[in-house]
């Protein structure tokens, strides 16, 4: 299979997680375990949403579709992930291009999203008398319009990139998916224009979401902190804490993946990885659902429903 008429590598060979076999069985172990977390979380909380009609609010519909990107999320990256620990994980050219595009689009649909839900939130706290105009129906639909084709106008941009590389005779990713840096080391031509480009979409997508989100949560606090009642700046501190732990999580691992410093070895760039392609999707619906009260109402009317 060709990649732009040049290449000679049909298929490549994914080394995985660890090289280490006394290590792999517990690893598939545990990685399985996360996964059917994930699935489970984030299929259970689109199915409270979509079943309970007090939680169809702006909040709500941004939580659905985040629980949504997490469940394809995961579901493109772990399954090749956990083949690697039981036997030599062979992926094809076509398999390796396609696992890049939705790997990028996902990824770029969570930054974006988390960035939505910030401002949700902005909203919600710091211009409660005007939400029901700004979070409108329309509005959270272009907002959601624009989530998407961001996604997809990046994973198209990053997978044409890495489709005019030239793979010659390499073809050992030192990886455990097919991601554009240890792509790019295959390549037997210059890869400075590919470079580039990632640079500056990472830069446009890093810098303006943490920009959104650095100004929407400073304005949050500064309204919080005028609030004169200790339960009221309990509740708007419980209602924001939940985001912030997710956007930490996500943003902090991908800035150091793509920002990091050159002394850190491809197994710190490794576990980097997991925390934002496989731990992030598996925690953000329990994030957002432990200490939420709508949500834990939605659950106990959904169960006294099926079992009554």
């Amino acid at each position: 299979m060709a990649v732009g008429n040049a290449s000679s590598v049909k298929e490549f060979i994914l080394l995985g997680l660890t090289q280490k076999p006394e290590l792999h069985l517990p690893l598939f172990f545990f990685f399985l375990g996360v996964y059917v977390l994930s699935v489970v979380g984030n299929l259970g909380l689109i199915v409270l949403i979509v079943l309970n009609p007090h939680l169809h609010t702006p909040m709500y519909y941004f939580l659905f579709n985040l629980s949504f990107i997490d469940f394809c999320y995961s579901s493109v990256i772990t399954p090749k992930m956990l083949v690697g620990f039981v036997k030599q994980n062979i992926i094809s050219h076509a398999e390796c291009m396609t696992q890049l595009f939705f790997f990028a689009f996902f990824v770029i649909d969570e930054c974006y999203m988390l960035t939505a839900m910030a401002y949700d939130r902005y909203a919600a706290i710091c211009k409660p008398l005007l939400y029901q105009v700004t979070m409108s129906h329309q509005a959270c639909h272009l907002m959601m319009v624009g989530v998407y084709v961001m996604g997809f106008v990046n994973a198209m941009a990053h997978t044409g990139s890495v489709l005019k590389m030239t793979f010659c005779d390499g073809n050992i990713i030192n990886h455990y998916m097919c991601d554009v840096p240890p792509l790019r080391k295959l390549s037997c031509t210059s890869t400075s224009s590919n470079e580039l480009l990632v640079f500056i979409f990472v830069g446009v997508n890093v810098i303006i979401p943490s920009l959104t989100l650095f100004v929407s949560y400073t304005l949050i606090l500064t309204n919080i902190l005028s609030i004169h009642s200790a339960e009221g700046q309990s509740k708007a501190f419980s209602t924001c804490g939940s985001h912030v732990a997710a956007v930490s999580l996500f943003f902090g691992s991908v800035a150091f993946m793509y920002f990091k410093p050159s002394s850190v070895s491809i197994d710190g760039e490794k576990v980097s990885t997991i925390f934002y392609t496989v731990v992030g999707p598996m925690l953000n619906p329990f994030i957002y659902s432990i200490r939420n009260k709508d949500v834990h109402i939605a659950l106990r009317k959904t169960l006294k429903k099926k079992i009554f």
